[in-house]
């Protein structure tokens, strides 16, 4: 059905059956809410309530901390039982504002939908920044600094990354046939702050309900346009969404925007429209719960702040117990081991396994065979940029073009001898973004 891809890439056991055909399930939290105030890229949000203050469900509790940061909100009605370290799915411990439930569920009065056509580019700019809304994909970067180029009339293109190619979730494939006209409404909102640009909305071609509705409901606009990608991973990365849909190139030293592009997740897009058409803040996102561990593995509606155990549990609780348990999907996502964690706005997934292949492998030397070569979408040399990591080598880490990695995992998932060399050359990119900073 499609052509639209880029080279490279893989095709993993992508899992999806457990979930894609169960709609989604709302669920209404029941214990404490966790706030963690570091959701998201950039500086924590400082906390505008203290302990025994009343909140109300849409509440902003904390504000950004600076220019690159999100507000928090709370997501229930309750009384603030503390503002203490909490941890999160990464393992760390983040200054979080802990809410009791008092199942209520008392709103604030949420501020009017906002007129488009009358409305200045900065109103809804600022209404998407109050709403506390960042990348729902996985990067949690602030959504209206990405929304704020500095050549807004240079954008060309308004994505929507329909695609979904990380296997096992199944969210926005559930998000895009349960709300389409919400998902296209928040599209058109962010066409409202780019006159001269195109909307794309970018769907794999396994998702072909989710294709021909969207052509349906959006054959009449021709500011958008519904394009069907070949299904392969890493599809839904921003580099190869880009070049698939448009044809044009960015690298590591490059933002979307300067290639004339903007790039927002389903979830995301969905949020904006919440924020402007209806004046909600982000309270709430959709996480897939599944793995061959799991009960009954389902897309649930979640508000953020509630306990990954409540998720569980809603799912039906586990039929084995797992050996691997992670926030997000297998190729991007990464373990985690305690479930004692809040849902953020950056939670996706929670998959459980009954089975920590991973673990089980044993890596043996490279046999030279060139597989990571042949699959890895950002064209550098896997093998050779893990040598060159493992020695801290760094002047030929960055002559192999080592910060043009995506840490898609591909070459890891195809190399014969197992060895870890999306994890290798992680560590080094890491340490050299880090010296970047300073």
């Amino acid at each position: 059905m499609a052509t639209l891809t880029f080279t490279g890439g893989i095709h993993p056991y992508d899992g999806k059956d457990l979930t894609k055909d169960k709609p989604i399930r709302v669920v209404l939290p029941q214990g404490d809410l966790v706030y963690p105030l570091s959701q998201h890229i950039g500086a924590p949000a400082v906390p505008l309530v203290k302990k025994g203050d009343r909140v109300l469900t849409g509440q902003k509790i904390a504000e950004a901390g600076a220019f690159v940061s999100a507000p928090v909100h709370a997501t229930v009605s309750g009384t603030v039982k503390a503002i203490e370290p909490r941890r999160v799915v990464t393992g760390d411990k983040v200054m979080s504002i802990i809410v009791e439930n008092d199942g209520l569920y008392e709103e604030v009065e949420y501020a009017p939908a906002l007129d488009l056509e009358a409305s200045t580019r900065e109103e809804i700019i600022e209404r998407i920044k109050e709403a506390g809304i960042v990348g729902m994909g996985g990067a949690g970067f602030p959504t209206f600094i990405k929304l704020s180029p500095k050549k807004p009339e240079k954008i060309d293109y308004v994505i929507v990354n329909c695609a979904e190619c990380e296997p096992y979730l199944t969210s926005d494939y559930r998000r895009m046939l349960e709300e389409p006209e919400k998902l296209i409404k928040g599209l058109k909102v962010i066409l409202s702050l780019f006159p001269k640009a195109q909307g794309i909305m970018a769907v794999e071609d396994n998702k072909k309900d989710c294709i021909e509705l969207l052509k349906k409901m959006t054959g009449d606009d021709n500011r958008i346009s519904v394009k069907a990608l070949k299904t392969k991973y890493p599809q839904g990365a921003e580099r190869q969404l880009i070049f698939a849909t448009t044809g044009r190139k960015i690298n590591s030293s490059m933002l979307p925007a300067d290639a004339g592009c903007v790039v927002n997740n389903v979830d995301t897009v969905v949020a904006i429209y919440y924020a402007v058409l209806e004046g909600r803040p982000l309270m709430e996102r959709i996480v897939t719960v599944t793995g061959d561990a799991i009960k009954h593995p389902r897309n649930f509606k979640v508000r953020i702040g509630t306990n990954y155990h409540e998720l569980i549990k809603q799912a039906g609780g586990f039929k084995v117990e797992p050996e691997k348990i992670i926030s997000g999907g297998p190729m991007m996502g990464f373990g985690i081991f305690e479930l004692d964690v809040p849902t953020t706005k950056t939670a996706s997934a929670l998959l459980c396994m009954s089975k920590d292949d991973v673990s089980a492998m044993e890596p043996t030397a490279c046999i030279k065979c060139g597989r990571c070569v042949e699959v890895c979408p950002g064209r550098v040399l896997p093998n050779k940029l893990m040598v060159a990591a493992i020695h801290g080598d760094e002047e030929t880490f960055l002559k192999l073009n080592g910060m043009e990695c995506c840490e898609c995992g591909c070459c890891s998932f195809i190399c014969p001898a197992k060895r870890p060399l999306t994890q290798t050359i992680k560590s080094m990119r890491k340490m050299q973004l880090a010296k970047k900073k300073k």
